[in-house]
């Protein structure tokens, strides 16, 4: 029914067209004696302008279903367009919109007066004008805020205080999710805001579960688990985002993207993405880096018992571990392969991706006796 109605109305359109286009050209052909009488019109005069409705008027029934299908077309476009625009994007596109059409108004008021081409130039002045404006007030959204901010708002007054910004919001990647401390860590109660999980993470991470490699569907499957940890036992706020940046491939340059458009941090334990989030100016919390703040400090000059587990890179080097997991390197470590002695730590190697301690041993020829072992922190 609807489709018949617009269909109706676009012929009518065509046929008022086609009536007003007819009535044009007789009047330029005939100025001199050209009569806005229709009555008085002559025969042939009246025949050409009905026929010529008539004419418009069954070209717009025949193209009416296409045209319509084409409204649709563009406008499921645009719709698709602007529900992937930030609604950042889209507030400050349309004030500059709205600012750019009243200049333009208002200049094309001027130009108007022009002989010949002064409607022309408005219209062209107004598209223009409003391209420019859109186009400015995205690329320019950060300075259009900014004016607003500096507006008092009604019913408050201005303590000088900052209002809490996007930065409430934490992004989680794929390999903090797997990584599962970041469930322990929000139960403790040290972060803050809203955990947002991604779409486009949530697709990865169900990629991951669902591999025929049995290693990586555990991970998966574990990344899965713990989500769902985190939504019911956290009293943190926990919200699913589905944005997503088509034009971007690559799942740490959506974070990325993600986290630009929103204002928001990242909380992962990749090192190259936290890297990455740096230089262009995101923020990252990177667990790593919190483990490593609250691990016990180790100073140069301290003794430490130890089990060399393996030897290193380095000819003569042997490698322990600590009960977090921490790499030992032991200077003339590798003969005692399998035996527990003392080390003096002669250096700490402090990184985002871990902190490594080089030691030596402290007497080579003293061995430690059984009833000692009870207090050798072994990780194999």
């Amino acid at each position: 029914m609807i489709r018949r109605v617009v269909r109706g109305i676009i012929t009518v359109l065509f046929v008022a067209a086609g009536f007003s286009l007819a009535y044009i050209i007789l009047q330029a052909m005939s100025a001199a004696n050209f009569s806005y009488n229709f009555i008085s019109w002559p025969y042939t005069q009246k025949l050409y302008v009905v026929g010529s409705g008539v004419a418009a008027g069954a070209i717009g029934f025949i193209l009416a279903p296409l045209l319509m299908n084409l409204s649709l077309k563009i406008t499921r476009w645009f719709e698709a367009r602007l529900q992937k625009m930030p609604t950042n994007d889209l507030v400050s596109g349309a004030i500059g919109l709205i600012i750019a059409l009243i200049i333009s108004t208002l200049v094309s008021t001027v130009l108007s007066k022009v002989p010949a081409v002064g409607t022309l130039l408005s219209i062209l002045l107004i598209i223009f004008m409003g391209y420019l404006g859109v186009s400015l007030g995205t690329k320019r959204k950060e300075d259009v805020f900014a004016i607003f901010a500096l507006l008092p708002r009604f019913g408050k007054e201005r303590t000088g205080k900052a209002e809490p910004k996007g930065s409430s919001f934490k992004v989680l990647d794929t390999s903090v999710i797997i990584d599962g401390r970041i469930a322990d860590i929000v139960n403790t109660g040290f972060v803050e805001g809203t955990l947002l999980i991604p779409g486009f993470v949530l697709e990865e991470l169900r990629h991951i579960a669902d591999s025929s490699d049995l290693s990586k569907r555990n991970r998966g499957r574990r990344g899965l688990d713990i989500l769902n940890k985190i939504s019911k036992e956290s009293q943190i706020k926990v919200q699913i985002h589905e944005q997503d940046f088509e034009d971007i491939a690559e799942v740490d340059s959506k974070l990325v993207r993600l986290a630009q458009v929103m204002g928001a941090m990242i909380l992962t334990n990749d090192y190259n993405l936290n890297k990455v989030a740096e230089f262009q100016g995101v923020k990252v919390l990177n667990i790593n880096e919190l483990a490593n703040a609250v691990k016990p400090v180790v100073l140069p000059g301290e003794e430490m018992i130890v089990q060399v587990l393996k030897d290193g890179k380095e000819m003569g080097q042997g490698v322990a571990y600590l009960d977090d997991g921490t790499m030992i390197v032991v200077d003339g470590g590798k003969r005692y392969i399998g035996q527990t002695l003392t080390v003096l730590v002669t250096s700490v190697l402090q990184t985002a991706a871990g902190r490594m301690i080089f030691a030596k041993p402290k007497n080579a020829e003293k061995k430690l006796g059984p009833h000692q072992l009870s207090e050798v922190n072994i990780i194999g």
